[in-house]
């Protein structure tokens, strides 16, 4: 900052050869005496040291020289005034700057220092050069400092001490000198004064460290043009980056004070470069548990592998959130999935490999398995090419032998499977906009407790989250948000899947998801899915659809409940086990279905909210609640709520155990069904045997095993009409489908009974 330069202000006084008329022995204020004509002073034009310059002698106790023009002061700058003086004959004087201040309106401004330090003249001859810094601040190396008041002054000098001497003053100067205060006064340290230069190649680190250390509280200045740093830099001070940054992906620019996402999009000079570089020192840094992308849209020209973005950790379990922002795909091929078939052999003696794997070299880790008998959603977990072994995230239902497999390799924006397991990592607040182009997250093989809140997955391409291995143990999603890409599609036609889980402890909480195929696949156990709403309906009238959530544990220990189940089903499989039929264990056990909304509209009359389906023979329920759900078809009833798929088996119903089936409403679905079951019969006709018919209102069209009470409803009579006060005796699974009891009475008699049936034991 130069005001002579950049404002075109004159600052230097006029010489002496000029006039003496210019300069005052007063305070230079307009009519104050002059030096022109004064006894006392002259003008020599050839000095041997100075050229033209004027000689003065000190004839009063404080002999002044003012310029009679005004030099006008701006706020923030200083100016120094310099001047050079030599004695020439008799008492030696002391010589200092001064200056006059003047206030706005002219006046003087009184009560600041008007003068700087003296020197003494010691010598004849010897060209002493003495100076003072004036300007509106109080800072160190100011020496006089006049505030905001101070607008201009009459600059010079005084000489002091002894009377009678003869003193010659070259020239007079006024420079201005703001830029040796302009690193004090905007807090900023550069880089390049500490050595740095900004040539792409140097190497930059010792400077930039050495300017951190220097900064003392102030900010760092990176300059115009590309610093190269060879090695990690830790800076402890803000940084401002004008200029970029380069440096080996394996080296890390942590900026401790200033850690954001803009801060190193700035740095890099590229948003998706410095999304990867902040990601790798948030996993670095102990100092922050999160990295604010702050409100910034990062675009993305491909998939991130995020454990490549931070070479020295393969894994990693301290909580680490990124949060407030979004992440766009950018529009390229990069984001096609790669297909791979090859032939591999399957054995339910090591139920979670392929072995025997052709071509096996170029299938990728976290592909998505397709072939005969595999279950959906099922994934590469490792590969040994060596063995020529793929380790499957489950095992296969039906694929003993040898097949053709196909391998589809999605590509997901954030790619956490290069990570051997990631532990306690969030994402809060952030969208990440697939635009139909590719899938969003890609978890570890390993870990725990990966969380998602309030966070948008929008138009994934084939899936927002997907877990290939048990990176989803324990996994949080709350309050986010899955929009389809294949909204316009109707159900038949769509492919893509909200999320899967293969791990026990997923919550799944108040989240939207709208119109895929799936909104969720949950393997494991101990799952809770509340107050959450998925649609996955069309217009197509009499139209089929799929399951909104997918349950693949026999003994599932889970809870379904509060949710907004639109136009979908919940589907409770084995598809999952090696060996499907049953041979031991709990079988399908442990669900709790309660409080739910469960609507559709224009489904064909087949269709039912909860379906089980077994994928092998001999399988019962054991241990299931159903309750508080409503239940209502709209444009057309159905039959049932409930039902069994049997594509593959039927359960068997002969061991139905602890089924609590009650409190739920019906509309516009035919079977309002409930366990246990309270029936009232109407005996027309005196008989020995009454035949109950439960009418297709036990749970999945069950057998009738057990019943509660017996209960008459006014008299039991003979068929003349005499009372009977006789008890009956029951039999159990009765008719062609069991679904029936049958009372048997001592003697012909009828009535009415409530008769309480149980489709358990």
């Amino acid at each position: 900052m130069n005001i002579a330069i950049t404002d075109g202000v004159e600052l230097m006084p006029p010489a002496f050869a000029e006039g003496l008329n210019n300069w005052s022995s007063g305070n230079g204020t307009p009519g104050s005496d002059t030096y022109q004509g004064a006894a006392n002073a002259a003008f020599v034009a050839a000095d041997a040291d100075f050229g033209g310059c004027l000689e003065l002698q000190k004839t009063t106790s404080v002999q002044k020289l003012r310029n009679m023009t005004r030099t006008m002061l701006t706020p923030g700058c200083y100016l120094q005034i310099t001047a050079k003086v030599k004695a020439i004959s008799g008492a030696l004087p002391t010589v200092r700057i001064a200056a006059w201040a003047g206030q706005s309106g002219g006046g003087h401004l009184g009560g600041v220092v008007e003068t700087g330090p003296g020197t003494s003249l010691s010598t004849y001859g010897e060209v002493v050069e003495v100076s003072a810094i004036v300007g509106t601040g109080s800072r160190n190396g100011v020496d006089m400092a006049w505030g905001l008041e101070g607008r201009f002054a009459h600059v010079g000098l005084d000489l002091i001490g002894p009377n009678g001497g003869v003193v010659r003053v070259d020239d007079i100067e006024v420079r201005d000198v703001t830029g040796v205060f302009l690193r004090n006064m905007i807090s900023l340290v550069d880089v390049t004064d500490y050595g740095a230069i900004g040539d792409g190649s140097t190497d930059n680190t010792s400077a930039f460290e050495a300017a951190d250390a220097a900064a003392a509280g102030r900010r760092v200045l990176v300059p115009a043009g590309e610093f190269y740093l060879g090695s990690t830099v830790s800076m402890n001070h803000e940084v401002q980056f004008e200029g970029t940054v380069r440096m080996p992906t394996s080296r890390m620019l942590l900026l401790t004070r200033n850690f954001d996402f803009p801060s190193y999009a700035a740095a890099f000079g590229d948003e998706e470069l410095g999304f990867k570089k902040a990601f790798q020192a948030l996993l670095n840094n102990a100092d922050h548990e999160s990295l604010d992308l702050c409100g910034r849209k990062v675009t993305l020209r491909g998939p991130v592998d995020m454990q490549a973005a931070v070479p020295n950790k393969t894994s990693y379990a301290t909580r680490r959130v990124i949060r407030n922002g979004q992440l766009e795909a950018a529009a390229n091929a990069a984001w096609d999935t790669d297909t791979v078939t090859a032939q591999a052999t399957y054995s339910t003696s090591d139920a979670r490999k392929l072995t025997n794997v052709a071509n096996i070299a170029n299938i990728p880790v976290g592909a998505l398995v397709e072939g005969s008998g595999v279950g959906r959603e099922i994934y590469v977990r490792d590969k040994n090419v060596g063995a020529g072994e793929l380790t499957l995230t489950a095992p296969l239902y039906d694929a003993v032998g040898t097949q053709q497999f196909t391998f589809r390799d999605f590509k997901y924006m954030l790619d956490f499977s290069g990570f051997s397991a990631l532990s306690k990592f969030g994402m809060t607040e952030v969208e990440i906009q697939c635009g139909g182009r590719c899938s969003g997250i890609r978890l570890a093989p390993a870990g725990t407790v990966f969380s998602l809140d309030h966070c948008f997955i929008s138009r994934p391409r084939n899936r927002g989250i997907t877990s290939i291995g048990s990176g989803c143990q324990g996994i949080l999603i709350d309050n986010c948000q899955f929009l389809s890409d294949e909204e316009p599609l109707n159900v038949s036609a769509r492919q893509s899947i909200a999320l899967n889980v293969n791990a026990n402890d997923a919550k799944l909480r108040n989240n939207r998801a709208t119109k895929f195929r799936h909104f969720a696949l949950l393997g494991g156990q101990n799952q809770t899915v509340t107050g959450n709403h998925f649609f996955q309906g069309d217009t197509v009238a009499d139209g089929s659809r799929t399951a909104g959530l997918i349950l693949t544990s026999t003994n599932c220990a889970s809870t379904v409940s509060d949710n907004y189940i639109d136009n979908c089903f919940v589907e409770w499989t084995n598809e999952r086990d090696a060996r499907p039929d049953f041979s031991s264990g709990f079988s399908f056990s442990a669900l709790s279905i309660t409080d739910n909304v469960f609507l559709s509209g224009d489904v064909a009359r087949w269709f039912s909210y909860i379906v089980v389906k077994p994928y092998g023979s001999g399988h019962f329920l054991n241990g299931m609640t159903v309750s508080g759900n409503k239940f209502r078809s709209i444009n057309g009833s159905i039959d049932r709520a409930e039902r069994v798929d049997t594509s593959f088996a039927d359960l068997d119903f002969s061991r139905s155990k602890s089924i609590f089936y009650e409190g739920n409403t019906y509309h516009n679905v035919s079977a309002a069904v409930a366990n246990p079951l309270r029936i009232e019969h109407v005996q027309g006709s005196a008989a020995t045997t009454w035949t109950v018919d439960t009418e297709d209102a036990l749970p999945f069209r069950g057998q009738a095993r057990g019943i509660d009470s017996v209960v008459a409803i006014g008299p039991v009579e003979l068929g003349g009409g005499a009372d009977r006060h006789a008890m009956p005796y029951a039999k159990l699974r009765v008719g062609s489908r069991r679904d029936q009891v049958q009372l048997i009475w001592p003697e012909a008699v009828r009535g009415s009974v409530q008769v309480t049936v149980r489709v358990d034991k």
